[in-house]
């Protein structure tokens, strides 16, 4: 059984997705600095601040997710990662 290699299509839907993480995060975390700078109350800092890591996480964790799918579609594909170099990058997200 083959799997699907992903379109170009999926390919760039996934990098929106991606980047429409990162420019949540990035408005995020703008917000925590804000705070910090104003004196905010430490309960809505540390909030601000899980949301800004979630959003990260969320990020590479799509991102490697991507990266295996293509290395299980096209592992012959020179920018295939190996076995160990994708569970070094997902374990680097724990």
């Amino acid at each position: 059984m083959s799997t699907p290699v992903a379109t170009d299509e999926q390919r760039a839907a996934n990098q929106k997705k991606v980047l429409n993480r990162l420019r949540r995060a990035q408005g995020q975390l703008s917000a925590v600095i804000t705070a910090v700078e104003a004196g905010g109350s430490c309960k809505d800092v540390v909030t601000q601040l899980a949301a800004v890591s979630s959003a990260l996480d969320r990020a590479g964790f799509t991102i490697v997710s991507s990266a295996m799918r293509d290395c299980i579609a096209e592992p012959d594909n020179a920018e295939s990662l190996t076995v160990d170099e994708l569970e070094k990058l997902f374990l680097a997200l724990a």
